[in-house]
């Protein structure tokens, strides 16, 4: 990938520092609050990859002739993020049995919503430079 595709998911880069600094800085805070940190940092942590994944997926279809690829590849990487996520939540629920921190799955819920929007909006911003250019 090069800078120029790097360029415009800076922002996940940041929501992703940030989540996992204030996981592994807030720990008093975030017990007071009930959410287990561990949980929060490995769902941040899952989240990132998925989207960065999903993020080339789309970005590849950029560069091909037929316009509809752009579509199939955003659909196609929702799915695949879609799914992923909701394995893993899955997962980590059959795991916990009666000890699930639904504090930490509702805000990694709401960290999907960030990342969804913000490799979005940095897709569109390539697919409006593409079309200019």
């Amino acid at each position: 990938m090069n800078k120029t595709a790097l360029q415009p998911i800076r922002p996940l880069f940041f929501v992703f520092i940030l989540i996992n600094a204030m996981g592994l800085t807030g720990k008093g805070w975030m017990a007071r609050q009930g959410i287990h940190t561990e949980v929060l940092v490995i769902g941040n942590l899952l989240l990132f990859l998925v989207s960065l994944v999903a993020y080339q997926i789309t970005f590849r279809s950029l560069n091909s002739a037929n316009p509809q690829a752009f579509v199939r590849a955003m659909y196609g990487s929702f799915m695949i993020k879609f799914f992923l996520i909701a394995i893993a939540a899955f997962a980590y629920i059959m795991a916990a049995k009666q000890n699930v921190n639904k504090p930490a799955l509702l805000v990694c819920g709401a960290l999907y919503i960030i990342y969804t929007a913000v490799e979005i909006k940095a897709l569109l911003q390539l697919l409006k430079q593409k079309k200019n250019g």
